[in-house]
C-alpha cells in the first residue's frame, strides 16, 4: 500500500511501492487522503456543499491521473485506488489490512515546510502496525526546488528578458 499526493515526493513512493508489489506478487493499494480547505471535520462550517465537491472531484481526478500514469509505465497487475477524506497519516494507518501488508510513503521534503506541517512518514512509522518503507526524495528534487526558488527571486526582480524582444526589461521601447 502506498499513499499519494501527487508531489514528488509521493510518486518516488509510488514507483517503490509498485516495485514492491511486483516483488512480492501482491496488490498494490493506491491511498488519496483529502481535505476541504480549513481541514478536517471540525471545519465543517468553513466551506459550502459545492467546495466539498469541487475538493472531491480534484482528488478523484488526481488519484485517476496517478493511477493511469503508473500502469502506463509500470508493467503487471493494475493498481487499486482508494480516496477517503481526512487526514493522510490516520487514513493511511486506517488503510491497513495486518501486520503482513507494506506501507510505503515518501517522506517529503526537508524544508522549513517541514516544520509547519506534521510529517506524514512520522506518523506512519510510529502508528503503523506493519512494516514502513519511507522513500526519500531524489536529489533531483532538491535541485528542482532550489532552481525554482531562484527563478522566483529572479523573476520578482525583473532579471530575466522580455520574452521574445532579446533585451532587456530596461532596454524595451
Amino acid at each position: 500500500m502506498v499513499g499519494t499526493n501527487g508531489s514528488l515526493g509521493s510518486l518516488a513512493a509510488l514507483h517503490e511501492a509498485a516495485t514492491q508489489a511486483r516483488a512480492r506478487d501482491a496488490e498494490l493499494l493506491v491511498v488519496l487522503a483529502w481535505q476541504p480547505p480549513g481541514g478536517g471535520p471540525g471545519n465543517r462550517a468553513s466551506c459550502g456543499p459545492s467546495v466539498l465537491a469541487d475538493c472531491r472531484d480534484a482528488a478523484a481526478a488526481l488519484l485517476r491521473e496517478t493511477l493511469e500514469a503508473l500502469g502506463a509505465c509500470r508493467p503487471g497487475a493494475a493498481p487499486v485506488g482508494r480516496m477517503v477524506r481526512g487526514t493522510p497519516g490516520v487514513v493511511l494507518v486506517d488503510a491497513i489490512n495486518g501486520p503482513g501488508d507494506l506501507l510505503v510513503v515518501g517522506t517529503g521534503s526537508r524544508g522549513l515546510l517541514r516544520v509547519l506541517r506534521p510529517s506524514v512518514a512520522r506518523y506512519c512509522l510510529a502508528h503503523a502496525p506493519c512494516p514502513v518503507l519511507a522513500v526519500p526524495p531524489s536529489p533531483l528534487q532538491a535541485d528542482l526546488e532550489h532552481l525554482q526558488r531562484l527563478t522566483d527571486v529572479a523573476v520578482g526582480r525583473g532579471l530575466f528578458l522580455a520574452q521574445g524582444s532579446g533585451r532587456g526589461p530596461d532596454e524595451d521601447e
